[in-house]
C-alpha cells in the first residue's frame, strides 16, 4: 500500500505553451487534481512564476528539471530550488552517485528550518527510450529492466527519495526496494489513448497495480475534450485499484 494520500497519487503535466494556458488548465482541474508537473517548456518560457501559479491554485509542485550535471553546479541548483518551496524536484541518476548525494545535502541543509523539504528523486531511463534506442544509441549493453535496477540502486545509495521509471519497470523496483522509496511513473497512456513519443507504457490502473506512488499524466489530460471529466476517470481508477 502506497504511504501517498489518495488525493495526490494524479500527478498532471502542465505542459502548456503560456501561462495563460496554463491558469486555464489549473482553473478547470481545480479540486480534482491537487499535485502538478512543472517541467522544462513551461520553466524556461516562465520560471518561477509557472511554479508561483500553480501555489496559487493551492496545487503541489513537481518541478521536473532532469539536472544532470557537474556536482557542484547540481548542488548550488537545489539550494536556489528549496528557496521556492516546491514538493518535489528530479535530478539525472546518470549524472552518478556524487551528483546525487550533493544534490540531497543542498537540499538538507536549506531545508533547516522551513516547514517542508522537497523530495528529490531520479529519473532512470526515460520513456522515450527501448532496448533498441538503450543499446545502439546509448551503448547501455543490459537490459532497460537491469539499467533501471542498476540506477535504481545507485539513487537509494546517495540518499535520495527515489526515482523516475516506466510503469514496466515500477513492479520490479516495488519488490527490491522498501515502501518509502519513491515510484513516480511517467508513460501513462489510458486505454486507447494515442502513445504519442512515448515508447514504454501502460494504462493508470496497471501502473497503480505495479507499486507506483505517482502516475504523471499529461496529453491525455490537457488534450482532451473535457479536461475534467478526463482528470475525474482517472482519479476513480486510481481510487479503485488502491481500495482493493
Amino acid at each position: 500500500m502506497s504511504q501517498v494520500p489518495l488525493e495526490e497519487r494524479l500527478i498532471v503535466a502542465l505542459d502548456a505553451p503560456s501561462l495563460e494556458i496554463a491558469e486555464k488548465w489549473l482553473g478547470e482541474l481545480k479540486g480534482v487534481v491537487h499535485y502538478y508537473k512543472v517541467g522544462l517548456e513551461l520553466f524556461t518560457a516562465h520560471g518561477w512564476k509557472a511554479v508561483n501559479l500553480v501555489k496559487n491554485f493551492g496545487g503541489r509542485v513537481f518541478l521536473d528539471l532532469k539536472l544532470h550535471d557537474i556536482p557542484n553546479t547540481v548542488g548550488r541548483t537545489m539550494a536556489a530550488v528549496c528557496e521556492h518551496g516546491v514538493d518535489m524536484v528530479n535530478v539525472h541518476a546518470l549524472g552518478g552517485f556524487e551528483m546525487m548525494r550533493m544534490a540531497r545535502e543542498a537540499i538538507e541543509k536549506c531545508s533547516v528550518g522551513r516547514a517542508q523539504k522537497p523530495k528529490v528523486i531520479a529519473v532512470t531511463v526515460l520513456t522515450s527510450h527501448d532496448q533498441k534506442t538503450l543499446s545502439r544509441e546509448l551503448g547501455i549493453r543490459c537490459s532497460v529492466k537491469a539499467e533501471v535496477l542498476k540506477l535504481a540502486a545507485l539513487t537509494k545509495k546517495a540518499g535520495l527519495d527515489g526515482i523516475v521509471c516506466s510503469p514496466q519497470e515500477t513492479s520490479w523496483v516495488r519488490r527490491k526496494f522498501p515502501k518509502d522509496f519513491v515510484i513516480v511513473t511517467p508513460g501513462i497512456r489510458p486505454a486507447g489513448a494515442e502513445k504519442g513519443d512515448q515508447k514504454r507504457i501502460h494504462t493508470p490502473e496497471k501502473a497503480i497495480q505495479a507499486g507506483a506512488d505517482h502516475i504523471v499524466v499529461g496529453r491525455p489530460i490537457t488534450q482532451a475534450p473535457d479536461l475534467r471529466a478526463a482528470a475525474i476517470k482517472i482519479v476513480d481508477e486510481i481510487t479503485s485499484v488502491s481500495k482493493r
